[in-house]
């Protein structure tokens, strides 16, 4: 993402790549349809044949290190080092600011990933092999609300979802960190950063059998969205209340 220098006197937005709402609505319109054709029993035979490759070529060794690898899409840890990140931030230059994309990402997950699951209410491929031991070709539909919601929460996958969003904060809060120690940021880093952890969830949490195929696609489309409203937010510019103006200095555009 590109930073633009911004305004003080009035709010600015930050540039995307693609530029356009046309993108954003592009997502929200390719998850809408992804979630009909699911609801209407299509793509199963894509799901079942990718859960049944993984499963045939899943050695121990692979497993494992897939299982690793899949905790960078861990919620909570990312949660925590994100808001750890941008108090370190404010701290350093003494604003308030670096502290609410990690706000307001927890806030937008919050909304969207968990209520999505409840509603969707489709089991993960696993649950034929574990509790509650489901027939196979049950695993697969939607809106199955008459499993408990623990064996029902599959779609979209919220490993992918919160690993793009929160690793998008994490490059937001990275760039302004390095260069309030006088370092420069590493051409590709920021890229880096965005675009190789969630790509490593999807494949993990997809061939450990944690998710269908559909649902890492689900969560992909949905993380990005997330990720493209996040970065709209003019940080530099928000208004703030009261006394926290004492704390008012920019940081996506600092120095």
């Amino acid at each position: 993402m590109r930073e633009t220098t911004t305004v003080r006197s009035g709010v600015t937005r930050r540039r995307l790549r693609p530029a356009g709402w046309w993108f954003d609505a592009s997502l929200l319109l390719a998850l809408v349809a992804l979630t009909v054709a699911l609801a209407t029993d299509h793509l199963f035979g894509v799901d079942r044949a990718v859960a049944d490759w993984s499963a045939d070529h899943r050695p121990t060794v692979a497993y494992w290190v897939a299982r690793v690898l899949n905790l960078l899409g861990q919620g909570t840890p990312l949660t925590l080092i994100a808001a750890g990140l941008g108090v370190l931030v404010a701290v350093r230059l003494r604003s308030v600011r670096p502290v609410l994309p990690p706000v307001v990402a927890f806030a937008l997950t919050y909304l969207t990933i968990g209520p999505l699951k409840v509603w969707t209410a489709r089991p993960a491929p696993s649950a034929s092999l574990r509790e509650p031991f489901l027939p196979p070709a049950q695993t697969l539909p939607l809106f199955q609300h008459e499993l408990p919601v623990s064996y029902a929460q599959s779609y979209p996958s919220g490993h992918v979802a919160n690993a793009i969003v929160w690793y998008g904060v994490l490059a937001l809060l990275l760039a302004p960190l390095l260069r309030s120690v006088g370092r420069r940021v590493p051409p590709g880093l920021v890229t880096v950063v965005r675009v190789v952890p969630p790509l490593v969830v999807l494949s993990t949490t997809t061939y450990l059998g944690w998710h269908w195929l559909t649902d890492s696609v689900a969560g992909l489309l949905l993380g990005l969205l997330l990720d493209r409203l996040l970065h709209r937010v003019p940080w530099d510019d928000l208004p703030l209340p009261g006394r926290l103006r004492e704390w008012d200095r920019p940081f996506t555009s600092y120095p």
